[in-house]
């Protein structure tokens, strides 16, 4: 396939009012390209600084924009679940608010459909520092180890899902673990996955939040937690 019917395209935005216009400017660009019909949607999770005023301000100015507002922060699974709830179209797409990745870049996933419902990207180059390269390599060691997850990025933030993954997926993490629970249970559903390779470039406003000791501490406890309850949903089976 080399276009889409319609696309719902989101991504999460906390405090980056540096980033937001450009976002929507790059999907408007792009979607256009790749769908016959689109959405894009962004996703202020309770951000205090200007991305609330700049993003109601593209959404008043152009009917393909929609926003959805946290009034407190809820962390990257909230504002990714709220992202697939608001979704309405056939094909579901995500990628970060911190304009690292190209979205143009969707169109190589497009090949990968509709034979896979779930096409995810991988960083061909991390645009990081060597620590997270290190305990990202052992993050997707793990999760392949105890769910068998065939990606070698699983938190890489380029996904582009058939919507019906998620009339059967209804992840519950709130936090960073929510890549691999989506992941984990799209596998164990039965839907077919693959990946193709993206690039990765630096963040040129705002701060990451990914390396909070206090993120990575809540991803483990996620992880584990996901894996027992998985566990006994299959004994269930």
């Amino acid at each position: 396939m080399d276009r889409l019917p319609s696309i719902s395209a989101f991504f999460p935005a906390y405090n980056e009012e540096g980033n937001v216009t450009a976002m929507v400017e790059r999907f408007r660009a792009v979607l256009p390209k790749v769908a016959d019909d689109y959405e894009i949607i962004v996703i202020n999770d309770g951000s205090q600084d200007r991305t609330a005023e700049i993003a109601d301000a593209l959404a008043a100015a152009d009917p393909h924009v929609r926003v959805v507002h946290h009034q407190q922060n809820r962390g990257y699974g909230g504002a990714l679940k709220s992202g697939f709830a608001a979704s309405r179209k056939a094909y579901v797409f995500f990628t970060d608010g911190d304009g690292q990745f190209d979205v143009a870049e969707i169109a190589s996933l497009l090949p990968y459909v509709p034979q896979y419902d779930v096409v995810i990207g991988y960083r061909i180059d991390r645009a990081e520092g060597g620590l997270r390269r290190v305990n990202a390599g052992a993050w997707n060691w793990l999760v392949h180890r105890l769910f068998g997850i065939p990606s070698r990025d699983v938190d890489c933030a380029f996904k582009l899902f058939d919507r019906r993954v998620f009339d059967v997926v209804h992840p519950e993490a709130e936090g960073a673990m929510i890549s691999t629970e989506i992941l984990a249970r799209t596998v164990r559903a039965g839907f077919r996955v693959t990946e193709v390779g993206v690039h990765h470039y630096p963040r040129q406003h705002g701060t990451p939040t990914g390396a909070n000791p206090l993120v990575i501490a809540r991803a483990f406890y996620e992880l584990f937690k996901l894996y027992r309850r998985i566990r006994r949903e299959g004994h269930r089976t």
